[in-house]
């Protein structure tokens, strides 16, 4: 390379164009201002201001002085100013000095290692993916974004949240560990070896590599452009234009002159670039990031009016403060509703196409597949050919085996220095000769052959595997190991130190130790000890891990060999050496075996590559125990005697320039490295004197095959260049677990062709092409070389899934090697190793290319022109999003470079992907600094979304922040990345911010449905087929060919039944009343009834002074006053109206309701106890209602003691009896009439349906307020003469026992409750049925247990229910429920004879669409509905279409209407709507029998005849109820019940008890109720929004996490979901958490 090209001063051209150009940002000047100071003129509140370049100018103010971060800043705005000016205009004659980040400078001179350890502590950001130009090109991308205000809804979170996570976070990292290299340094020093660690460094940010953070000046010059924004929209690949590919004639040409790169294609991009950006857009993406503005399709947008920007500027409250400002403060109201409107208006924008508008009318509903674009760049050159590797030339004196080597030079040169190891502070603690390591290696063969078990029965043979457990600061004791071993013949299999018992991957390593078989675990002295302990001293058993025998491998506790013993020494052949671990994505850890003469070759390869000769010396910083550091500073080391100097961890975080000082002093000719410890070295260093760098001829770079380590590699050469490091010393290598070293640059002699290096489209890698970046597109990926391929070896890439097929020239593929130097298999994994291992990549034409096998070696990569390497990432790392690829290292690092505050915690940042709806999706999780604010992490969330959104047109489907310091490590403090996702799928990870993206992201979901039209009159009806189909209708049995001794019949009215059962069977008890404690508190005979009744009618008529006809409210608790207060108003010929009377402890919210139905119910009194009337009447009543409006309130404790006159007879049984009252679960109050027919045709019907007679008992637990309830509690035993064991369902509370007992102690065989009592019982006595059962608790004369509902049964609760009970003899057969609903309050119930409810299992996909598929149990999307208990007597029904009113055929979805004497007569209201009275309750059938009048129930469902028979021979029909029209949700031209959402996302963890959901302004809105700490809010954001996607294919607008009892819910257990809703939007919830997803 050029001198002047990469090194000190900027190109004064460049410089020129830079300034000069017209309309330029602040953001650009500064920059360049910088990049010509000295440093100790760069403070960091300037780079903060550089850094958001458009912000208000008091926010500026405002962060630059106040001391977010927790560090001082000092300088005030004119200082600041005075400077950017002053470095402006002398910014170009400045010499440029080679320093570091300005955020790191602290103005105070420093010795390196304390500023480095005031720097750590701050907890900056983490380098290893810092490259400037890609800062640029995020700011750019940012920049960009901002232009289009708008505000984004914050999430709301309550206060305690928001204290505690910044708490919690000041817990010091975990530095307790054994290993060496621990995570406590900045950029998770501890790492040895990331990728590998971090669960193949997806992402991890275990690939610490890059230590990316060459500052401005460096890299402009050196990478192709600078600036990253890009006009495309995320993931919507198929908008793309084309017409990226070669940009000039074939493509291999424009490769080559890439990659030999010239000065003027700097200049060319420069000004490029520079036009670019100063370019206006037109139309500037949104806050949200994803809109289209390509070529490819037009889309309108409408701006959404007086929104802010994306970055909410702190506001002095958080949570529901009043009003929220968002970034150009502009006030937006923070309640819910301003919120949700700030959500939608983002959300408007169309993203991406829209979704075709049809649906396709077949069941599989198809998820939109995108269409491959034909404009897509696609793969355009010749197949490729396979490159073969120079011959490997067999040196003469080269050793047969790696052992022989070692007996060699122990025997010849025993004083030669094999390993020096240091101490902390860089101090030779150690120096291993080879006639050491030889001695002791023979030493630890013998102990490990003849000194463990007995000698008939050895422990280890040769042959068997055992573990070497050794830390990273004691080299010397590990590789004394790893050769005994070779020389007894027995397989090493190297792993970190075990930190505690239950490790992050324990469980894994664990399966690979037992796997391998491993019994014996090697270790050292100093490690041993420090092994975690049992109290009684014994090292405990770590998790998964098999039971080992820990063996001190140190000479002191060894035994001496017997002089005439010696380890046989073979040439190397077959039989596997050692095996080193690797750790999958999904977290799997497999053993790569490694033969012996697989290592030999790789040594002799190595040897070759990097020309190695006798006696070199190394510096080795890189972990010894696997991988590059392994083959280079143990294995090829030995072979070459070449004098190792092993630099520890713990001294690198200690002195980070301490490598380059031990180069200099032992004039050291190679190094090895990670890109990281350059970058370490580069912030440390500060001009020493005595650096000189002339003696290295390799500067070999471990993770080259990282793309982001070009940074600190240009960095450093162009900061040590001055100190004799020459250009051509880097020698960046690749390499595999599988493959062994892939590639290595070899170490150029002078004079031969510069190494080359590749400016690429992101854009194109996403499609799997190579396109040399066209300067318009600005998201590139700049590659070095990592030099060619190996001796002896064959390289090709591989389609990366498939069949092993040849890419073409400029695809990017799986590079595959073939040689003996690579390993061999995974230990006892035949299948994946075939895979792996045995690959025989095919031609075009499908014949494979040798008869050899090739490995994969897993990474991504191209061969360049040259024979020249290339490796764009990992396979581990990939992400297939929308058929587009995505490596998790490059998002890692863009997200990295948006830092606007230095915000994620020492840079750790984790990012994989999950499956949600058939497609990948991207998650990114970071931890964010201790001291950062709600509105810090809120705006990086947004930017980070912008930028991955700019620069990789991808969408981020979930952004979560966790505390620093939570999420799990690797042994070496890197990110545990499997464990981490695995975490987050589990809802277990508990972050402390969330965003998800799911509107952005899903663009698979079904086509929106548009309606079929229905059978219409049009269609053919022949008799009773509707299109083919028997119409669906049936009816109960008919209640006048029923013959049965009913004597009640011959009375037209209730009060008439009870007068003559008074006279005929005065002392027959009708109702039992019992207390919280089972026993009896009242009981009521024929005659006491009638008495009080009488009573009742004459207070009535003495005080209340009432006509014929007046309403009376009756507000009782449930017992028997209310049934005497019912009975009296009816002798006194009134209308009486039960009324749930108000809850002492809630007044403010259940008196309204209570004055409400008096109010609508045109009551002229109202009825009550003593205890009530003074509730009424108290001060919290009166706070919440208008007391004085209230009509005459009568107490009945004491009844007047004479009998009225005269006891009333209605002229007319079609008057009034009573008014039934009840709020739907959509918040409506309706009031129903019923008229004396229809109430003693109800009693009738349950009378014959439940067989009861004056003989029976039956246990009623429900409330007596309205519908069948009531009529069970106070009418039914007047009727039909059986006696009523009343419980009311509060005293459940108190006794959750009291109803079971009832039922058992009283040998009830009949008895009715509601889902409320049911839940109570299996969630209060789940875990008590064996103590019930000891007590005596018997079921088992139970032949009918029915829940009363107006709902579609809850089917899950009764079969636990059932099951629960089972042990106490109730019969499953029993259980059943009923249905009824305004316009008859009971059309079902199951009654004593006739066949046992029936289960069907229908699709839930179709019944989405209204129709009603049959499917298996089990199947796919399957939903059970059971039937709702069999048809009462005299009661027809049909099933209509809702719209067309038209009968529907059976097995059809449609609206169930109803035809019986007991329906009600109308609706009772104020308003009198007589269209909707009409309609509801005298609806006709608009073709077919238009005769009969039927009444809508409002509610969905089906019919379906079973093979089963009735009592009366017929075939039964089973009524299946589905869910209410007015609940039902229409999202997306599709119908949804709400029960279906709130199932699948009570089933998603196990912290939520409760769901209720309900939609505003077309958003689903979902609010579940959290039992459990509140830091599992945020975890159940992710799992909420996949469930509903997966399984109803909807995107969830807000997630709302509430506490235990805030979903409302009535009386008959049903949630009340518009309450919920209106609280919600008035912001009376007190939530937990709100989180908007965009």
């Amino acid at each position: 390379m050029l001198r002047g090209e990469d090194g000190g001063g900027l190109d004064t051209a460049e410089d020129k164009a830079r300034t000069e150009g017209e309309g330029k940002e602040s953001l650009e000047k500064t920059k360049i201002g910088e990049e010509g100071m000295p440093e100790e003129m760069k403070e960091e509140p300037r780079e903060r201001a550089i850094r958001q370049p458009k912000q208000t100018q008091e926010t500026q103010k405002e962060r630059l002085f106040t001391p977010t971060e927790g560090r001082s800043f000092r300088g005030d705005i004119t200082q600041k100013g005075y400077e950017k000016k002053r470095s402006k205009l002398i910014g170009a004659y400045f010499p440029q000095t080679p320093g570091t980040d300005p955020s790191m400078d602290r103005r105070t001179p420093v010795t390196p290692s304390s500023r480095y350890h005031r720097r750590r502590s701050s907890g900056s950001r983490d380098e290893r993916y810092r490259s400037d130009v890609h800062t640029e090109a995020v700011q750019a991308a940012l920049a960009k974004h901002k232009e289009r205000k708008m505000a984004v809804p914050m999430p709301s979170k309550r206060r305690s949240l928001v204290v505690q996570t910044s708490m919690d976070a000041y817990t010091p990292p975990d530095t307790s560990s054994g290993s060496e290299g621990e995570g406590q340094g900045d950029e998770d020093e501890g790492r040895d070896d990331e990728e590998e660690e971090g669960g193949g460094g997806g992402g991890t940010s275990s690939s610490q590599e890059g230590s990316i953070s060459m500052e401005h000046w460096i890299s402009r010059a050196i990478h192709g452009t600078s600036s990253t924004t890009t006009t495309a929209s995320s993931s919507s690949s198929s908008t793309r234009s084309g017409g990226s590919g070669a940009a000039g004639g074939r493509l291999a040409d424009v490769l080559a002159q890439q990659v030999h790169i010239s000065t003027q294609h700097h200049l060319r991009h420069h000004h490029h670039h520079h036009r670019h950006k100063t370019e206006n857009y037109s139309a500037p993406p949104d806050v949200t990031g994803y809109t289209n503005n390509t070529d490819g399709i037009q889309v309108e947008r409408t701006p959404a009016a007086g929104t802010g920007t994306g970055t909410p500027r702190p506001s002095p409250r958080y949570g529901n403060a009043e009003l929220m400002e968002t970034g150009d403060g502009v006030p937006v109201s923070s309640r819910v509703s301003a919120k949700i409107q700030q959500l939608v208006n983002t959300l408007k924008r169309p993203k991406r196409p829209p979704l075709r508008e049809f649906f396709v009318d077949d069941f599989e509903e198809l998820l939109d597949v995108q269409q491959p674009d034909p404009n897509l760049p696609k793969a355009e050159g010749a197949q490729m050919v396979a490159l073969r590797g120079e011959q490997l030339g067999v040196v003469t004196n080269w050793p047969p085996s790696l052992e022989a080597a070692l007996q060699r030079w122990g025997t010849i040169s025993p004083k030669a220095p094999c390993l020096s190891t240091m101490d902390t502070n860089g101090k030779p603690l150690y120096v291993l000769t080879y006639g050491k390591l030889w001695s002791r290696s023979v030493k630890v063969a013998f102990n490990l052959l003849y000194k463990l078990g007995t000698k008939q029965e050895p422990l280890v043979r040769p042959g068997d595997r055992v573990a070497l457990v050794f830390p990273n600061n004691d080299p010397a004791a590990f590789m004394t190991a790893f050769y005994g071993c070779l020389l007894a013949e027995v397989v090493p299999v190297p792993i970190e130190v075990p930190l505690s018992r239950k490790d992050a991957g324990s469980q894994q390593i664990g399966f690979l130790l037992g796997s391998c078989g491993v019994t014996v675990a090697l270790t050292s002295d100093v490690c041993h000890k420090g092994l975690p302990k049992s109290p009684t001293g014994e090292i405990p058993q770590f998790r998964g891990w098999p039971k080992v025998l820990w063996f001190v491998a140190e000479s002191k506790h060894l035994s001496k060999p017997p002089r005439d013993w010696f380890p046989h020494i073979k040439d190397a052949n077959q039989d596997t050496a050692y095996i080193e671990y690797k750790t999958c994505k999904d977290g799997s850890v497999l053993g790569v075996a490694v033969t012996r003469v697989s290592m030999l070759t790789h040594c002799q390869a190595l040897t070759q590559t990097c020309s190695y000769s006798e006696a070199e010396t190394v510096v080795n910083v890189l972990d010894f125990k696997k991988d590059v550091g392994l083959w280079h500073a143990v294995q090829t080391s030995v072979m070459n005697m070449m004098h190792v100097i092993s630099i520890p961890y713990a001294l690198m975080k200690v002195n980070p320039l301490s490598w380059i000082q031990k180069v200099c002093q032992y004039k050291a000719k190679v190094a090895c490295v990670k890109s990281r410890d350059m970058h370490w070295a580069l912030v440390a260093h500060r001009d020493q004197r005595d650096i000189n760098l002339s003696s290295l001829r390799m500067l070999l770079l471990a993770d080259g095959s990282n793309p982001w380590s070009i940074s600190s590699c240009d960095a450093f050469l162009n900061v040590f260049q001055t100190k004799g490091l020459k250009p051509e010393v880097i020698c960046p290598c690749a390499s595999s677990p599988e493959a062994l070293t892939v590639a290595i640059r070899r170490p150029l002699e002078d004079g031969s062709s510069p190494p080359g290096r590749g400016v690429l489209s992101m854009q194109g890698l996403s499609h799997g092409v190579i396109r040399i970046d066209s300067e318009e597109k600005l998201s590139v990926l700049t590659l070095q070389d990592v030099g060619s391929v190996m001796p002896g070896a064959t390289m090709c890439a591989v389609k990366p899934e498939g069949v092993p097929q040849l890419c073409k020239t400029d695809e990017i593929g799986e590079l595959c090697v073939c040689t003996v130097a690579t390993g061999t298999s995974y230990y006892g994994l035949a299948g994946m190793t075939k895979n792996t291992f045995e690959v025989f990549p095919v031609s075009t034409s499908g014949s494979p290319i040798t008869e050899f096998p090739f490995t994969r070696t897993g990474l991504l990569g191209f061969i360049g022109p040259a024979g020249l390497i290339f490796v764009a990432g990992k396979m581990d790392g990939l992400m297939v999003v929308g058929g587009r690829r995505h490596n998790a290292d490059d998002i890692v690092a863009t997200a990295l470079a948006v830092e606007p505050m230095k915000f994620v915690y020492r840079g750790r940042i984790a990012v994989f992907s999950i499956t949600v709806l058939h497609d990948e999706r991207i998650v990114v999780v970071a931890e964010q600094r201790p001291d950062s604010t709600e509105e810090d992490s809120f705006q990086w969330m947004s930017r980070v979304l912008q930028a991955i959104d700019g620069i990789h047109q991808v969408g981020v489907y979930c952004l979560a922040l966790v505390p620093s310091n939570t999420l799990p490590k690797t042994p070496l403090g890197g990110i545990h990345l499997s464990e981490t996702k695995q975490l987050f799928l589990e809802g277990a990870l508990h972050p402390c911010n969330v965003l998800m993206c799911p509107h952005t992201c899903v663009t698979n979901l079904p086509k929106p449905r548009q309606k079929q039209p229905e059978i219409g009159p049009a269609s053919v009806m022949v008799g009773n087929l509707v299109s083919g189909k028997r119409i669906a209708q049936a009816s109960g049995r008919d209640l006048g060919q029923i013959e049965d001794n009913d004597q009640a019949r011959k009375f037209l009215f209730l009060s008439e039944v009870l007068q003559w059962r008074a006279q005929t069977t005065p002392e027959h008890v009708l109702f039992t009343l019992l207390n919280s404690r089972g026993t009896v508190s009242s009981s009521l005979t024929c005659m006491q009834l009638h008495k009080r009744a009488e009573k009742i009618a004459a207070l009535l008529a003495e005080r209340g002074h009432l006509q014929d006809g007046d309403h009376v409210a009756l507000v009782y608790p449930p017992g028997i006053d209310l049934i005497v207060a019912f009975y009296g108003c009816l002798y006194a010929g009134c209308v009486p109206i039960t009324v749930r009377p108000p809850h002492p402890q809630n007044i403010s919210t259940t008196l309204p309701t209570v004055k409400m139905i008096v109010e609508v119910s045109r009551s002229v009194c109202v009825m009550t106890t003593q205890l009530i009337c003074k509730l009424l009447r108290s001060k919290e009543a009166s706070a919440a209602v208008d007391v004085r409006t209230w009509p005459p309130v009568l107490d009945t404790d004491d009844l007047p003691k004479k009998k009225p006159p005269l006891l009333h007879k209605p002229s007319n049984p079609d008057t009034l009896a009573y008014l039934d009252f009840s709020v739907s679960t959509t918040g409506m109050l309706a009031g129903v009439q019923m008229s004396h027919t229809a109430t003693s045709a109800f009693c009738r019907s349950i009378k014959l349906q439940g067989e009861l007679y004056p003989s029976r008992e039956v246990a009623i637990c429900l409330d007596p307020y309205c519908g069948l309830g009531f009529v069970l509690w106070c009418l039914c035993s007047v009727y039909s003469g059986h006696r009523s064991i009343l419980i009311p369902p509060s005293e459940l509370e108190l006794n959750p026992s009291l109803w079971l007992w009832s039922i058992s102690q009283q040998k009830v065989r009949d008895t009715f409750c509601s889902y409320s009592v049911m839940e109570l019982c299996t969630k209060g006595l789940g875990l008590q049925t064996d103590a019930l059962k000891s007590r005596g608790l018997d079921l088992s004369r139970v032949r009918t247990c029915v829940v009363v509902a107006e709902e579609r049964p809850r089917i899950a609760l009764t079969q636990s229910f059932s099951k629960l009970f089972k042990d106490l003899g109730l019969h499953p057969r029993a259980v059943s429920t009923s249905f009824g609903c305004r316009v008859n309050l009971a059309v079902c119930l199951q009654g004593t004879s006739g066949p046992d409810p029936t289960t069907v299992f229908v699709d839930m996909r179709a019944l989405r669409h209204d129709r009603v598929r049959l499917v298996e149990r089990g199947s796919p999307h399957s939903l059970p509905l059971m039937e709702s208990g069999k048809i009462l007597p005299g009661v027809r029904i049909i099933i209509a279409n809702p719209e067309t009113k038209g009968p529907m055929g059976e097995s059809h979805l449609g609206e169930i209407w109803v035809h019986s004497g007991h329906n009600s007569s109308g609706y009772f209201t104020v308003y009198g709507d007589e269209t909707l009275q009409s309609d509801h309750f005298s609806s006709r059938l608009s073709f077919g029998d238009t005769q009969t009048i039927w009444a809508r129930t409002g509610y969905l469902g089906f019919l379906r005849r079973t093979e089963l028979t009735d009592a009366s021979g017929e075939r039964h029909d089973a009524l299946y109820v589905v869910g209410a029209l007015e609940e039902a949700m229409e999202l997306r031209g599709m119908r949804y019940h709400p029960i279906d959402i709130e199932t699948s996302v009570i089933r998603t963890h196990k912290s939520i008890t409760e769901c209720a959901v309900f939609t505003w302004t077309n958003l689903l809105v979902v609010v579940v109720e959290l039992d459990g700490s509140e830091q599992e809010a945020l975890d159940l954001v992710p799992l909420v929004t996949n469930v509903v996607l997966e399984e109803h294919y909807l995107i969830v607008g807000v997630v709302v996490v509430v506490d235990i009892g805030v979903i409302p819910i009535n009386s008959r257990g049903e949630k009340q979901r518009m309450h919920l809703r209106d609280g919600f939007l008035a912001d009376q919830l007190d939530p937990i958490y709100v989180a908007y997803n965009m």
